[in-house]
């Protein structure tokens, strides 16, 4: 089990959930050295995957939106596994509504979403897939809500996340 400590997550919770979910994410990332290989994946259970997977996709929706989580190379991440599955299970519904969605963009056009583009071709990609603009503002309005629920979600399953040192 990934050891937390338990002053950084007390620091942590005092800043707010965000910083709460990131005490445990940062502890995960660098179990696997940031490296997402088959042999670092397995050092992590389902529940922490899916926590990093939340703080992946929130980094990276908030600053660049669908495009960019997948240009960044999380498209398969996120799509490719269960965390839509487990954010409803978790009680978060209309946030894996709103992933079950840019799935289904995803896995319609996975190969030009994922090719190599320059600057300009990236920047165009925002007008070529304005089907994600819809998913990401009703995702905005509900950010705070979900990270929120979340963390709540992980402080009431702590031993699922990380034995607390």
């Amino acid at each position: 089990m990934i050891k937390i400590n338990d002053s950084e997550l007390q620091k942590g919770a005092s800043e707010g959930m965000d910083e709460f979910i990131e005490v445990f994410t940062s502890a995960y990332k660098q179990t696997i050295n940031d490296e997402f290989t088959a042999e670092n994946m397995a050092k992590l259970s389902g529940e922490q995957h899916s926590l990093l997977a939340y703080q992946i996709f929130r980094d990276e929706i908030m600053v660049g939106g669908f495009c960019q989580l997948i240009q960044n190379g999380y498209g398969a991440y996120i799509f490719d596994n269960p965390f839509a599955k487990v954010m409803r299970m978790w009680g978060l519904e209309s946030f894996s509504k709103i992933i079950y969605k840019a799935k289904k963009i995803y896995d319609a056009n996975r190969a030009d979403l994922e090719r190599e583009r320059s600057d300009d071709d990236f920047m165009a990609m925002y007008e070529q897939y304005e089907a994600f603009d819809e998913l990401e503002e009703e995702y905005f309005e509900m950010e705070e809500d979900v990270t929120e629920a979340i963390a709540r979600y992980v402080d009431q399953h702590i031993e699922l996340f990380g034995e607390i040192i």
